[in-house]
């Protein structure tokens, strides 16, 4: 029995570190944020306003020039999206800082092919495929021994090289590490002088989601191949697959959580909806502009604009780093180290109580916030400087077998 207390209280710190989320809202019978009063329809936006403030705030231009940029974006995937169904031999895509979409190009004959498309194109020394191997021996190597002074590591297209971010210890395990990836010559890249990292939730009041006494919010809504509706969050916030409640209602029951503190993890996970009950299809921007409707869940690529909701910080905007990343977290209450592996980095600002918040470019669902800098703070703008990682929404769907619900 005294084990037993002990497992509780690890329950209560985990819950406390790394236990909340935040996205769409949860209803009974309709969806939360509805009126009875009836209006005239109006023709709406091709991008949700925030996110064009943010973006022109960003990058120092008009909003006409944003919103320019935006379709620009929006034309490049679509023609990316057309040589990868024609087969044409690609090693992944970049946002250039002028907005163009590089596309890397396994040979001169594919390099042709892009420009061709009207796309920008480069024939990498390396490229995704070889940078992914190089990543992929440095993970194993870490899921073994969490290397405690690598706060990440990710495939940097645009460098063109596997970057690892060091925070300054020099345990064993992360020495033997960073041995291991400088053998791979120039294809890796140190930068050091970064922070620690940890999965970012409270426990706040006005929390969304109760569960077993704690409090948490709620992520996106999908269906899995029978038709039944699930929610899908961050894998921590569901560790030990509670019941959810909203508003003290029983609502959904965690089912799959791929994400174990101190063992090898991957932040999603999904809990059943009951019946009765259904997810919002639009994210919360806490008052900031409205709301913003989930229709689709396509990947927007590195350097795409990118804006996040969440309990602590709200509405953050910024843009899209890099995907495939592996991060160190670090348990703020001496718990083991985690090595979590298949997120996305961003330059959107979050901080203790984000986890589990919906990140959307656009009006395409990107994923759920996972972690960031341990001593992080936002200024609270909206175009606040900063980091986090996040958990891709498509990798979760994919995994679990799951459509995303869409207006």
């Amino acid at each position: 029995m005294k084990h037993s207390g002990k497992k509780n209280a690890r329950r209560y710190i985990v819950a406390a570190s790394i236990g909340a989320l935040l996205s769409a809202g949860v209803a009974t019978g309709a969806y939360a944020g509805t009126t009875d009063e009836p209006s005239a329809p109006a023709a709406a936006p091709a991008y949700q306003p925030e996110m064009v403030k943010a973006l022109a705030t960003t990058l120092g231009v008009s909003e006409k020039a944003a919103v320019q940029r935006l379709d620009r974006e929006a034309d490049q995937q679509d023609r990316f999206a057309e040589l990868r169904k024609d087969r044409v031999d690609t090693l992944g895509a970049f946002f250039a800082e002028d907005g163009s979409l590089i596309v890397n190009a396994a040979d001169a004959e594919a390099a042709k092919d892009v420009r061709a498309a009207g796309l920008r194109s480069r024939v990498p020394e390396r490229g995704e495929s070889e940078l992914d191997r190089i990543k992929a021996q440095l993970d194993a190597r870490a899921l073994k021994s969490a290397p405690a002074g690598v706060s990440a590591w990710s495939v940097d297209l645009a460098s063109d090289t596997v970057t690892v971010e060091v925070n300054g210890d020099s345990d064993a395990a992360t020495r033997s590490f960073l041995k291991a990836a400088k053998s791979n010559g120039d294809a890796v890249r140190v930068v050091k002088g970064q922070e620690k990292l940890e999965t970012q939730a409270v426990v706040p009041p006005g929390s969304r989601m109760t569960f077993n006494g704690y409090l948490c919010s709620v992520g996106y809504g999908a269906k899995d191949r029978s038709g039944k509706q699930v929610l899908v969050t961050a894998g921590h916030c569901i560790e030990d697959l509670p019941a959810l409640a909203y508003n003290g209602t029983r609502f959904a029951k965690g089912t799959h959580t791929r994400f174990a503190l101190g063992t090898r993890s991957v932040d999603m996970g999904i809990a059943a909806v009951d019946a009765g009950n259904s997810i919002g299809l639009d994210v919360t921007t806490y008052g900031r502009a409205g709301t913003v409707p989930v229709k689709g869940s396509k990947r927007a690529p590195s350097g795409a604009a990118l804006c996040k909701s969440g309990q602590t910080t709200n509405w953050t905007c910024g843009k899209v780093g890099s995907y495939n990343v592996s991060v160190t977290y670090t348990d703020q209450n001496g718990g083991p180290d985690t090595v979590v592996t298949g997120l996305a980095s961003s330059s959107v600002c979050t901080q203790g109580g984000d986890s589990g918040g919906a990140y959307i470019s656009g009006d395409q669902a990107q994923g759920m916030t996972s972690g960031g800098p341990s001593n992080q703070r936002c200024n609270g703008q909206v175009n606040s400087p900063g980091s986090s990682y996040f958990q891709p929404l498509d990798d979760a769907l994919a995994y679990y077998g799951l459509t995303l619900n869409t207006k």
